[in-house]
């Protein structure tokens, strides 16, 4: 029996979401993304859906690391021959028996992952698709060597990351696999970290993506809740702090960080449990982890006249609703230069204008709006900002709005209630008498 045929909610949730990935897709076409996650990604039963996954984002066009660790199956390595890591000062010392143990560990957890995206069979997601994995010598360590006095044995760090092998193996469509293993000149293997070699290669081949698979959500604030986005200056002001963070995040999130300083315009850190998260975070708006960001993934700017078009689309359901007196295309044209606008990843999320009335030495603050999606996100408060700043630029000292709900609003924000009287004269005379508006001003310190 056919299963039954999805609902008109159904199809139009598809139809929404296909739209809004549409410009994702577009946009991570050529680009480079390094992803690390640890053994127990692999060990996990949920990692031949994350394969799939990686798989049709390479279909995509996008170019992949895929950087794997191996810890739990080092361990258990170890633990079959009673034996352990030791560790000095954080750092692990790799002795001969660890070594085995890291070489047949990370040979298994790579030929895993290789078989897994080789997968043509009929009940994969990606059935019919040739997908090539390259493995290789590309990362050349150095011992760690004696600190403190403790010689760390076969434990390195990571010296060269061959960017021009990696980019021929790109540029011919593989997906690029690294172990958390690197070669000496001489011929020695050296243990590192999969973080390490992920961050060194993000750096190396200037990747556009640092994406990190952990546990848990992300990074959360105080009262845990997600924090989708962080600047990098932003980032580091929270390692720095003294806010204990949970041990599971902290390496990533360092990782993240270092990432974002050495070039990668964005890093995230998602979780590892959640089934299609790694899509989700980058083909939808707002994701479902934690972003951070070297360049402005969204930032308060002057409006051009190509943004007239977004900034309608945000302002029409507030017209439609009686909160904004109604404004033609034209209007907001030959206005645009009075606009500020909120971009978040191509699309106007907020957005104000400050009419000069300069004869006055005042200012209207007019179309105060954020979108459905972000309201109550802080943007009406940064946006009252720029518009204060702006005044004072333009030596406005008195700044006014006409409301009909948000009053208190502004109130709560230094505004008080004004006569209609207190209106420059050639404001007064567009007054809406049917509106009844309520009028209120702020002076600005110029």
């Amino acid at each position: 029996m056919p299963d039954k045929a999805p609902n008109k909610q159904e199809m139009q949730q598809f139809v929404d979401g296909f739209r809004q990935s549409a410009p994702y897709i577009n946009a991570f076409r050529g680009r480079t993304f390094v992803i690390v996650f640890g053994g127990e990604v692999v060990a996990d039963e949920q990692f031949a859906a994350l394969t799939h996954d990686i798989a049709l984002l390479n279909s995509l066009g996008i170019r992949l690391v895929l950087v794997h660790g191996a810890r739990p199956q080092i361990e258990q390595r170890l633990k079959a021959r009673k034996s352990k890591f030791k560790y000095v000062s954080g750092l692990r010392i790799t002795d001969d028996i660890a070594l085995a143990c890291v070489k047949e560990a990370s040979g298994t957890v790579r030929l895993e992952i290789e078989a897994l995206l080789s997968m043509g069979l009929a009940n994969s997601p990606m059935a019919g698709a040739r997908i090539r994995v390259a493995s290789g010598n590309f990362v050349t360590a150095r011992p760690l060597g004696i600190r403190e006095g403790v010689d760390h044995q076969h434990t390195g760090e990571v010296r060269r990351i061959d960017r021009e092998a990696i980019d021929h193996q790109l540029n011919d469509g593989a997906i690029v696999l690294l172990s958390p293993t690197g070669y000496s000149p001489t011929g020695e293997i050296f243990n590192l970290t999969a973080l390490e070699v992920a961050t060194a290669t993000t750096a190396a081949i200037n990747a556009d993506k640092l994406i990190c698979l952990v546990d848990g959500k992300g990074l959360l604030d105080a009262k845990k809740r997600l924090l989708r986005q962080l600047t990098l200056n932003e980032a580091e002001a929270t390692l720095a702090g003294k806010r204990k963070l949970p041990a599971e995040i902290v390496e990533p999130f360092k990782a993240a960080v270092e990432a974002c300083r050495h070039g990668a315009p964005r890093a995230h850190l998602i979780n590892r449990h959640a089934d299609g998260a790694l899509l989700q975070e980058l083909f939808t708006r707002d994701g479902v982890g934690t972003l951070i960001t070297a360049d402005e993934y969204e930032g308060i700017r002057r409006a051009t006249i190509d943004d007239v078009g977004g900034i309608l689309a945000l302002i029409e359901p507030q017209e439609a609703a009686g909160l904004l007196v109604r404004r033609s295309r034209e209007n907001i044209e030959m206005e645009i230069g009075d606009f500020i606008v909120v971009e978040r990843d191509g699309m106007i999320i907020a957005c104000a204008a400050l009419h000069p009335f300069c004869n006055e030495a005042a200012g209207e603050l007019a179309c105060l709006v954020a979108h459905a999606d972000y309201q109550g996100m802080g943007y009406g408060d940064s946006l009252l900002n720029a518009i204060e700043r702006s005044a004072t630029e333009q030596q406005l000292s008195l700044l006014f709005t006409l409301t009909t709900r948000a009053t208190h609003w502004f109130r709560e924000r230094g505004f008080v209630n004004s006569e209609l009287k207190s209106l420059p004269v050639k404001r007064r005379e567009l007054y809406n008498c049917q509106r009844n508006s309520k009028v209120l001003s702020k002076q600005i310190a110029t």
